[in-house]
């Protein structure tokens, strides 16, 4: 294991609650908890501590979004059945109106011949060309 992995541990061990994200913070902190004489090996610790911090809060929160997102999932196939449920309720209704409908399909065709007369002008168009 490298050095500045096996003093950051041994630092996190046992003061991981006083060091965050920043990494200025945590070299003061690295300061007050350890001593370390070089200035680039604290800065080199401190960084590393750092860096691992903010990959634990990543991975925190990639985890919170996977178990959100599954909760969302279950939530939705749950939902699913109920308008299944619902569709079959107002398909009960229309076919009670199936019989109020086919008075309308009357005058629909009666319509439809409207329709056709409008058609028979285009016809005289045509005589004339």
């Amino acid at each position: 294991m490298d050095r500045i992995k096996r003093l950051s541990y041994e630092v996190l061990e046992t003061h991981k609650s006083k060091f965050g994200e920043d990494f200025a913070d945590n070299k003061k902190i690295l300061n007050e908890v350890s001593i370390v004489r070089s200035k680039g090996l604290k800065n080199e610790i401190a960084g590393y501590i750092t860096n691992y911090i903010k990959k634990e809060i990543r991975e925190e929160k990639a985890k919170k979004a996977q178990a959100e997102a599954s909760k969302s999932l279950e939530q939705e196939a749950q939902v699913e059945p109920e308008p299944v449920e619902a569709t079959e309720n107002t398909e009960a209704p229309a076919a009670e109106e199936t019989p109020e409908t086919e008075a309308p399909a009357v005058e629909a065709t009666e319509n439809t011949e409207a329709p056709a007369a409008e058609t028979t002008p285009e016809t005289p168009e045509e005589k004339s060309e």
